[in-house]
């Protein structure tokens, strides 16, 4: 079969920057699924992105669908005919519906059976749907019309380019007739471009100032901003959304380095830097010390005869808004932090809750508590509480929302707070994100804790839980955010203790109503207790560990998040060993006979009823490994602790393999059952490996 190259691009006025990346794939993944539901074969498809142009080319298209057979049976031959061979209602409407004569449907078999040869279509005649298709399923969320057209798209369209070869697939899309006809870039070359073939697509229009290739363009970009960066012995902030966000408002990018006056560095360098990114789009550069420099990097989208008047521009632009974040930084600075509680106790944080200074009130009480049991010092750590929300009133924080945090810590800094007090109060918000930083200090772990764990107490406390698809408070984030501290900061920290101090703290400083209207008291603190440990199965299938693992540690119901890790992590261990599949298996055993005894099981072996010589061995093993384990069950040394757990397979195997634990001789039983009980104790003091099997 044929196959030829196939393009299509859709030129527009300039596309949503933020859009235009998402926009794209989403075009490529329209057209590859309407050239897989006609059952055009292809080699392979790409996609082209610009501020103008949506673009697919698509490798060794078949220029015809193949052929296709389709089979439609109808009733059985007993119901499609009476006696006399007369077809009956059931073989006249089944025709009918195949739009044939009854003459024309198969009889030989069990039923009636209608086949039918299509023909398939030359790809000229399936294309044009299949775009038109593609582009109507783009996820735009508000299409806009444009003259006196009905057409609707996400900006007006200007041209369409579609060949199959070099020859034009006839139609007409979005108001656009089809051409081999493109523009190249708005100004160096406003002229109409002739595309000759697919192939020659992405060169003809770099010859026209015009880089189609939206990953070249963005590599561009960024190699050119490193280099710029290198050469003013500094190095340029990059973010990826920035950096895509760039690359999709120009065609034809031109870094250009610009400068604005050192006074400005006197101003936290986090506003200056989001000022410049959010709304100029700049790229500002770092020294080695990770210190602001005096310049920025901009990209022109065009080769100007006079870069300095684009450079000039651009300074002209950028000084207004430094100027603000000046203005803002230094009012905010004539009056004390802490004085901006009194404006937060009249902004609600949520009405059942009080206000944001009664938030900030009950996270200080609780970062207090928390600090006492993580080694931290808990004047600072409420303290800093105390401070937390203070930023929220600020005129900085007002007009760059995203400095919160971040803000307080230098008005902190200005009034005198201690270091750790300061940090803090940006640290509260930390992790900000998946794989984000943690806080550096114990004062700010604890507001940073106290802060979440209150939210998630009082949240739940009112009856609000996330549910699938909604979650306003970010409840999940919370919950992760503590498990991502106390984790991997190492610090040991009873969950239900915790809680039930916030539980309390709500009551004591009048908020008693945050655990009415949902649960109360011990079952609040149980569900938000699950609802935290429940976030860590995630996280430990992505890091490969089985969910089983996970459950074996949770039957056992540690409440420091810190110890549950470390039981993870041994059992995790544990199953490597060669004798844990076969422990795993006893534990079931174990744990079924027990659940079917009559009451509750003792503990207490009489040693004079061990009869047979195996369940002796099992005694003494038991009585030694209890022994060997219990230091370092007491200083977690669950890896240990297992790895010499390990030694009971072969008593084990061997008092199951030789020993009738439900004996005819009532105490005799109880004793074995008193056995198998202290022997499921002992792996219960890490976890309940019954459940590994």
């Amino acid at each position: 079969m044929q196959a030829q190259d196939f393009l299509v691009e859709l030129g527009t006025e300039e596309l949503p920057p933020k859009a235009l990346k998402k926009l794209a794939e989403a075009f490529l993944a329209g057209v590859e699924g309407g050239l897989k539901d006609t059952g055009l074969g292809y080699a392979k498809a790409r996609y082209y992105a610009a501020p103008r142009r949506l673009a697919v080319l698509v490798e060794a298209l078949a220029t015809q669908q193949p052929d296709r057979t389709t089979q439609l049976d109808g009733p059985p031959l007993q119901a499609a005919f009476d006696a006399d061979g007369n077809p009956t209602k059931a073989a006249e409407g089944f025709a009918r519906k195949c739009g044939v004569n009854l003459a024309e449907i198969d009889q030989r078999g069990p039923k009636l059976r209608f086949v039918q040869n299509i023909p398939g279509q030359p790809a000229t005649d399936l294309l044009p749907g299949i775009v038109d298709a593609a582009l109507a399923a783009l996820p735009i969320p508000k299409r806009m019309r444009w003259g006196a057209r009905k057409t609707e798209f996400v900006r007006p369209t200007q041209w369409l380019v579609m060949l199959l070869g070099d020859q034009v697939v006839p139609c007409e899309i979005l108001s656009q007739r089809a051409g081999n006809l493109s523009r190249g870039h708005r100004f160096h070359h406003p002229d109409q471009v002739t595309i000759a073939s697919p192939a020659a697509y992405a060169e003809t229009l770099r010859s026209a100032h015009v880089i189609a290739d939206f990953a070249e363009r963005r590599e561009i970009i960024k190699s050119r901003v490193d280099t710029l960066a290198a050469e003013q012995q500094g190095t340029a902030i990059v973010p990826a959304d920035l950096l895509d966000e760039v690359t999709a408002l120009v065609e034809w990018p031109v870094p250009l380095v610009c400068s604005f006056e050192e006074r400005f560095l006197e101003v936290p360098q986090e506003a200056l830097i989001s000022t410049m990114q959010d709304n100029q789009k700049y790229f500002c550069l770092l020294d080695a010390n990770g210190k602001l420099l005096p310049r920025f990097i901009t990209i022109s989208n065009l080769e100007s005869k006079d870069p300095a008047q684009i450079i000039a521009g651009n300074e002209k632009v950028v000084r207004p808004r430094l100027t603000d974040a000046e203005f803002f930084f230094k009012q905010d600075q004539k009056q004390p932090l802490e004085t901006r509680n009194q404006r937060l106790a009249n902004v609600v944080f949520q009405a059942e809750l009080g206000s944001v200074f009664d938030k900030a009130k009950r996270v200080s009480e609780l970062a207090g508590f928390i600090a006492e049991h993580i080694g931290g010092d808990a004047g600072r750590a409420a303290r800093a509480g105390l401070l937390s929300k203070c930023d929220l009133a600020t005129e900085m924080v007002g007009e760059f929302p995203e400095l919160q945090g971040i803000a307080g810590y230098y008005y902190a800094k200005h009034d005198g707070e201690a270091d750790d007090v300061a940090l803090a109060l940006n640290e509260q918000y930390m992790p900000r994100g998946a794989g984000a930083e943690l806080p550096s200090t114990l004062t700010g772990a604890a507001v940073a804790l106290a802060d979440k764990i209150d939210t998630l107490v009082c949240i739940f406390g009112i009856g609000m839980l996330p549910t699938g698809s909604k979650d306003p408070y970010a409840l999940r984030r919370a919950a992760l955010g503590v498990l991502r501290i106390l984790i991997e900061k190492q610090l040991d920290l009873d969950l239900a203790t915790a809680l039930e101090h916030a539980v309390e703290t709500n009551q004591e400083l009048g908020f008693a109503q945050a655990t009415t209207a949902g649960l109360k008291g011990e079952a609040l603190v149980a569900q938000v207790q699950d609802f935290i440990f429940d976030r860590l199965r995630a996280r430990y299938e992505d890091e490969g560990i089985d969910v089983a693992v996970y459950q074996s540690v949770r039957a056992v119901s540690p409440t420091s998040p810190l110890d549950f890790d470390q039981r993870v992590q041994a059992v995790q261990a544990f199953r490597r060993l060669p004798e844990a599949e076969a422990l795993a298996a006893a534990n079931k055993r174990v744990s079924n006979i027990l659940s079917k005894a009559d009451g509750s099981v003792s503990e207490q072996i009489n040693t004079a009823l061990l009869q047979e010589a195996a369940e002796q061995a099992l005694a003494n093993a038991i009585a030694a490994a209890e022994q060997a384990v219990a230091p370092l069950a007491s200083q977690r040394q669950y890896n240990a602790t297992l790895e010499q757990l390990a030694a009971l397979r072969a008593p084990v195997d061997a008092f199951f393999e030789q020993v009738l634990v439900n004996a005819e001789d009532d105490a005799v039983k109880t004793n074995r059952y008193a056995l198998l009980a202290r022997l499921r104790g002992l792996f219960l003091g890490v976890a309940d490996i019954s459940l590994l099997g």
